[in-house]
């Protein structure tokens, strides 16, 4: 059966194949620590019990119904003011769109802003830009970025590809890396873009930065930055996105929202229209209330955020008495949201049945196989397969789940040779 050249050509998720291969060897009995999904196990990050009450609360009250098409009233009343507390930014009800999470508001900036055959710009590793651009006809550019800069794009990098583009697009902390950008970075880059746009005529569209702050109220010693409290005369240029899903451990909560310039916001707004992608009426009802409540929201912050700490720092430190142990590994200090940069640099080497590690993706099957540990490759962020470095999502791992892991690690990789 025939079907179109974009369903044809669609590449799926490979975060989702690698769980799902190591879901169907849990199914048959196997004991792995999946650190692929950048999910949380309720279990053991259940999301704040105030916030679930008033989910019960608004279905009792009858809150079933269609929500406006941009997001109830309270709830961006709610968000305005916590973009003027938290971030000192300073927006209306207007210039805010609520959808089903985050990926909805982010398709949906692709396709208000992105014409078949328009540049887009963005970092390798990053999550899942690449299939945007697939899926916006966009002509994608991914820039590689170094360790030395945190897997952070710096000015220099961008620069060469800036002319003529129309979508720059940023996120901070960085999915799959955990890392931030610095002040001096992220200036940079607002400058360039602000030059670029200086060059361009009054008919030609701008250079817009969307930039996803889904992880900023989960940072770990470092403050979280952002354009336009930078630059204010961005503020007409960037598009952001944000939500509840990550910070209160509420992926399947479905609360996000996207707020900039009125006039693309309102693009975007009709655009889910027709695609029907809001959040369901009585989750924005509870969130509208809960997170309106700082000491509340604090309150759950301060511990959610230590036990998120302590699992990212443990496995930090497993990972450099390896390194100290001689072996040809490393780990990146966690700055930001569930994820640690782990250096894995083992292809070329041959198990022990020998089979030839060929690639990133070798390398975590068999670490899956050997020390029941599954990780995510940097490939599957739109870098190479040679790259040797890899994501570790620790939401769905309990702490002990994660010291456990270390010694087995250890084991598997000293059998290479």
């Amino acid at each position: 059966m025939n079907v179109s050249v974009l369903a044809n050509t669609l590449i799926g998720s490979e975060i989702i194949k690698i769980g799902n291969e190591v879901n169907e060897l849990k199914r048959k009995g196997a004991e792995i620590a999946n650190l692929t999904i950048g999910d949380f196990d309720p279990s053991i990050f259940p999301i704040p019990a105030e916030l679930r009450d008033e989910i019960i609360d608004a279905y009792h009250h009858n809150h079933t119904n269609y929500p406006p098409a941009d997001g109830i009233l309270a709830l961006r009343e709610t968000v305005v003011e916590v973009l003027k507390n938290r971030y000192a930014l300073s927006y209306t009800t207007q210039d805010i769109l609520v959808a089903g999470g985050s990926r909805p508001l982010i398709y949906a900036t692709y396709l208000a802003l992105v014409d078949p055959g328009d540049k887009v710009i963005y970092p390798a590793p990053s999550w899942n830009n690449n299939h945007y651009c697939h899926l916006s006809s966009a002509k994608g550019i991914a820039v590689e970025t170094t360790v030395e800069n945190n897997f952070m794009p710096t000015g220099a990098q961008l620069k060469p590809y800036l002319k003529g583009a129309t979508l720059l697009a940023l996120c901070s902390p960085l999915n799959p890396t955990g890392t931030m950008f610095s002040q001096e970075q992220l200036e940079e880059i607002c400058d360039l873009v602000i030059e670029e746009n200086e060059c361009r005529g009054v008919d030609e569209k701008p250079l817009y930065i969307m930039y996803d702050q889904i992880y900023s109220l989960l940072t770990f010693g470092k403050e979280h930055i952002n354009p336009v409290s930078l630059r204010p005369e961005l503020k007409d240029y960037v598009i952001y996105i944000d939500g509840i899903s990550k910070c209160l451990s509420a992926t399947g909560v479905r609360v996000g929202w996207a707020f900039g310039p009125e006039k693309v916001i309102g693009k975007m707004k009709s655009l889910l229209g027709h695609i029907g992608a809001w959040a369901p009426k009585a989750e924005q009802v509870a969130v509208a209330k809960y997170f309106k409540n700082n000491e509340l929201v604090d309150q759950f912050l301060n511990a959610f955020k230590k036990q998120v700490q302590e699992s990212l720092d443990t496995l930090y430190n497993g990972f450099q008495q390896l390194k100290a142990d001689g072996f040809a590994v490393d780990a990146v200090v966690p700055m930001g949201a569930i994820y640690l940069t782990l250096k894995i640099d083992y292809i070329g080497k041959t198990t022990p049945s020998g089979d030839l590690l060929k690639n990133s993706a070798d390398v975590n099957f068999y670490l899956i196989k050997e020390a029941q540990t599954a990780l995510v490759p940097f490939s599957a962020f739109g870098t190479d397969e040679s790259v040797a470095w890899f994501r570790a999502s620790v939401g769905g791992c309990s702490l002990s789940d994660i010291q456990k892991m270390i010694p087995r690690i250890k084991e598997a990789l000293g059998k290479l040779k």
